[in-house]
């Protein structure tokens, strides 16, 4: 059974300045170690906005579409994968020393696509490697977000 994921990281900075990296969803692939891009579909990012990616794991590359299905500046984002209906979040909240920056997959229902599940088990090695490797990613992908904001 796949898991909700989660990563947390409190950042030096304002939520604006958080803010300004995390909607920016151009920018991931320098941040996420699994994002090789995301392109958005449309003049501004906002609820409803179609991205096209472009992902890696284990070797494997693949593409992938989402939509966003949250958009509260300052506060939140989240995208929903069209392939797999797991939802990609990043939740800001304010701290007296500036943003706790929150990394959440969700998995609703509380499993994958059954040729997913397949896919996850065949080739990435069963879900707690895959899980393991994507909990790793997003330590990964707060720590640069961190680096780049507190600059």
């Amino acid at each position: 059974m796949p898991n909700n994921l989660e990563a947390t990281i409190d950042i030096a900075a304002a939520p604006e300045q958080v803010w300004s990296v995390v909607s920016d969803l151009k920018r991931i692939r320098e941040f996420s170690p699994q994002t090789l891009r995301m392109q958005p579909l449309g003049r501004t990012v906002h609820t409803g906005t179609w991205t096209v990616n472009l992902n890696k794991a284990s070797g494997y590359v693949y593409p992938t579409t989402s939509r966003v299905v949250r958009f509260e500046p300052n506060k939140a984002i989240a995208f929903r994968m069209t392939e797999n209906r797991t939802v990609w979040s990043y939740t800001l909240e304010p701290t007296a020393d500036g943003t706790r920056l929150v990394q959440r997959r969700d998995v609703p229902n509380g499993k994958l696509p059954g040729w997913l599940q397949k896919t996850i088990d065949t080739v990435f090695g069963g879900e707690q490697p895959f899980e393991g490797a994507l909990v790793a990613g997003m330590n990964e992908t707060l720590g640069k977000i961190k680096q780049t904001v507190e600059r």
